[in-house]
């Protein structure tokens, strides 16, 4: 059986798609960023949480903040990069809860009560979310180049407080020149599915 996406928007999203390690001067605009939240946010979370927040690093004194917190290998494209997104998990995602899923708001206080089981939520439901967020990225004709290699407590110090935990940091734009390394080698079918 075939998929439904057209072939095109298929490459597009996954098969030519990849991490950018350069882009272009070419501004990405905040109306590209409302394009790719209003179609990645019908992605589906636990419970309707979305625990995904975003600080989107525009100005130089920000991305001078940030940088600095970038292994050492990420700082450079970060520093030149269009946009950069800080995704994090809102570990207070209960409170919106009864808006969110209003057919059974108890659910905050039956299941979400606690810190711990809050912060496990939110960082599964978080991470999710960044990964349809990287695809709409892709959806608007633009180049993610997501990373993990980073200060962790320094970002979270420097641009959210102690009810965020920062994820990943993605880079935003046009890619550049030699923006892809090689593609690495994905497992198969058989490597990953099994049938019981």
């Amino acid at each position: 059986m075939s998929l439904v996406l057209d072939p095109a928007a298929q490459d597009l999203l996954f098969r030519e798609a990849r991490t950018a390690n350069t882009f272009t001067d070419e501004p990405v605009t905040d109306e590209q960023v409302q394009a790719i939240y209003d179609l990645v946010k019908f992605g589906p979370t636990a419970f309707n949480q979305t625990p995904l927040r975003i600080v989107l690093v525009r100005t130089p004194e920000a991305r001078e903040r940030l940088v600095p917190h970038l292994a050492e290998g990420n700082q450079a494209k970060t520093a030149a990069a269009p946009l950069v997104a800080i995704l994090a998990a809102d570990n207070e995602f209960h409170h919106e809860l009864p808006d969110l899923f209003p057919h059974f708001p108890q659910a905050r206080d039956i299941f979400f009560s606690t810190r711990p089981a809050r912060e496990s939520a939110a960082g599964l439901n978080a991470a999710l979310q960044a990964a349809y967020f990287i695809v709409g990225v892709r959806a608007a004709g633009l180049a993610a180049g997501p990373m993990t290699g980073f200060d962790h407590a320094g970002v979270q110090k420097e641009f959210l407080d102690d009810d965020h935990t920062p994820l990943m940091i993605v880079n935003i734009g046009k890619p550049g020149d030699d923006a892809w390394f090689p593609r690495s080698p994905r497992l198969s079918y058989d490597e990953v599915i099994t049938t019981v």
